[in-house]
């Protein structure tokens, strides 16, 4: 047999029983480490069994008790399902609960308590509900407990020249339901009118008041994105990044052409009053006509004349007082005007 031969088959051998003795080694150090766990104290935390939502009432058969450590046991916890469920009437989730997720004091209500918005709240906040529609509430897409920044657009007038302008009026408000609904484990988007929001009492009048004084609109925040962030306004110069002049330019131009328009309209309105007038002036000549034509003329009287005849008389005329008498002397014929004898 070749010598390299023998050489590798030493070798074999000395990794293989290597292995083994590090297999056996890493099997020990995994029995001590859980006989070291099994001496560690522990408790029992009161978990959910199946899902719960928003309104779900608890029952036995919706919790159980598991295993805990007693050193990490959660703040609100409970023990046992007894001391949960314990107390005069039921209790109801007020937010999403997941299977074997711990039941906590601050996701249910107390005893005989509805879950309605006002144990959501934090205290000292306030809901103040506003008003929005498929645009301004990020079509739909926000649902209870996401984050929004509360935007306010309004326009000012100042000297006669109509100013626009977007200011962030809050930042970071905490979303509690969108229309009727605060449950948070809704997941698909619905248009909504209105949101409700949780906010200090001061930011509470801010809305109240900004509300009335201009439109509200949302933009929503990304899940972990909580803090505040540095913001200025926006002008409708900052769209197109005209100067100042530029605005003001053509802000006069629209003021010419308002006014402009304003004439017109007032000339046409002095034009359609006299059309009117006319109009009225020939509806009463009209009007006259028709009531003369209602009245019957009175019948005229002739006086009657007598009949006259022409009577035709024949008056003999009186012969003439001269005639003319021919004498012939020879052949030539001689004419004499000589009176008429009677």
């Amino acid at each position: 047999m070749r010598a390299n031969t023998i050489v590798m088959i030493v070798l074999a051998c000395v990794f293989g029983m290597l292995a083994v003795v590090l297999a056996n080694f890493w099997l020990a150090s995994q029995r001590n480490a859980l006989a070291r766990g099994n001496d560690v104290p522990s408790d029992t935390v009161v978990v959910a069994a199946v899902p719960l939502k928003f309104g779900d009432t608890l029952a036995d058969n919706k919790l159980r008790e598991i295993a805990w450590p007693a050193g990490a046991v959660p703040t609100g916890s409970f023990k046992t399902i007894k001391e949960a469920l314990a107390g005069n009437g039921t209790r109801q989730a007020l937010q999403a609960i997941s299977t074997n997720e711990p039941v906590l004091a601050s996701k249910i209500t107390g005893a005989g308590q509805r879950a309605t918005l006002s144990a959501v709240l934090t205290e000292g906040m306030k809901a103040v509900s506003i008003r929005v529609n498929d645009v301004l509430g990020v079509a739909g897409f926000v649902f209870p407990g996401d984050r929004v920044d509360i935007l306010l657009t309004r326009t000012t007038n100042d000297s006669g020249v109509a100013k626009s302008f977007v200011d962030v009026l809050l930042q970071s408000v905490k979303v509690l339901a969108v229309d009727q609904v605060a449950d948070e484990s809704k997941d698909s988007p619905t248009v909504v009118k209105a949101v409700t929001v949780e906010v200090s009492t001061k930011d509470a009048q801010k809305l109240t008041l900004a509300a009335g004084a201009g439109q509200l609109s949302l933009a929503l925040r990304q899940a972990a994105g909580n803090k505040g962030e540095a913001t200025e306004r926006v002008t409708v110069a900052d769209l197109t990044g005209d100067t100042p002049e530029d605005v003001a330019n053509r802000q006069a131009e629209l003021d010419r052409q308002k006014a402009a328009d304003a004439a017109a309209a007032e000339e046409r309105k002095r034009a359609n009053e006299k059309i009117d007038g006319l109009a009225q002036a020939v509806e009463r000549v009209g009007s006259q006509i028709d009531e003369l034509s209602k009245v019957k003329p009175a019948p005229v009287v002739v006086a009657s004349t007598p009949e006259v005849r022409e009577i035709v008389k024949y008056v003999q005329p009186e012969p003439p007082a001269r005639a003319t008498v021919g004498v012939f002397r020879g052949v030539k014929l001689e004419t004499y005007d000589v009176p008429r004898q009677h």
